[in-house]
């Protein structure tokens, strides 16, 4: 099923720039719309959130900058608990750093089929890549040390998949520990995918969008203590994005968006 997905996201992102050179005459647009927009999404491999400002070069085309903020998970990460110990918290047994990454990049999207009324859906094709910083924080967890039949105390401690059993685990440490300890890992990236954008209001974007997306690192990045982790991250995304439209000729901003209109 998995891989039937991924032939039908290749065949759309491929098959997306293609359809824009149809018979599509945006010249009946009435005007030209900048935009600045937020999207969150769930990935197949983890969560993102990316900020785009596109502006608009002709009727049905905009480049667009970005930045982003991304998580990734190993697809071995399992979640549990310690009832033993009665822990309230639970932790993923053998993963060794929390990852997440801070990206920019820039891109291109096409307008494929323009709404003709606020009530309609505009389709549109985008594609971009850039650079990215991948941040691995070390995790520590809080290990039992048994001081008698009764009693026992926590030591924090990093995962040793050769001394370290599941009911060794009482519970995680502090997010906060391991901070002066992170490793930078560079790396590129590329997004691509099409965007549904639905709103009533002409002035605000909500959309959904679709799409594959690939992550490439110098280095193989050490998420889980096994053989298995990886260098190279594509995944698949639903993101849901809401943004502001800005006139061109007149580039009001958020303050007069939410500003009261008089009373007519």
């Amino acid at each position: 099923m998995i891989k039937r997905l991924w032939h039908v996201i290749f065949f759309v992102l491929i098959c997306g720039p293609l359809a824009a050179q149809g018979d599509l005459d945006p010249q009946d647009r009435m005007f030209w719309r900048n935009e600045w927009s937020l999207g969150a999404a769930l990935n197949s491999d983890g969560w993102s959130v990316i900020y785009r400002d596109l502006r608009q070069i002709k009727p049905s085309h905009r480049w667009f900058l970005e930045g982003s903020v991304e998580g990734f998970k190993h697809p071995k990460e399992i979640k549990l608990s310690n009832y033993y110990f009665q822990s309230p918290t639970s932790f993923v047994f053998g993963k060794l750093n929390s990852t997440w990454t801070v990206g920019a990049g820039a891109g291109y999207q096409v307008e494929l089929f323009g709404k003709h009324d606020l009530g309609g859906v505009s389709i549109s094709w985008f594609g971009g890549g850039g650079a990215t910083l991948l941040f691995a924080k070390p995790i520590y967890y809080k290990i039992a040390i048994i001081l008698n039949e009764r009693f026992y105390d926590t030591e924090e401690q990093k995962f040793d998949l050769t001394i370290h059993q599941p009911l060794d685990i009482v519970s995680k440490a502090s997010f906060f520990k391991g901070f002066d300890e992170i490793k930078l890992y560079p790396g590129l990236y590329g997004r691509s995918g099409f965007n549904f954008e639905y709103s009533k209001n002409d002035r605000i974007t909500h959309a959904l969008e679709v799409g594959a997306s690939l992550h490439a690192f110098t280095k193989t990045i050490p998420i889980m203590a096994s053989d298995d982790n990886k260098q190279f991250f594509p995944s698949l995304f639903v993101s849901y994005r809401i943004g502001m439209i800005l006139d061109p000729v007149n580039q009001r901003g958020l303050r007069d968006l939410l500003r009261r209109r008089p009373a007519e």
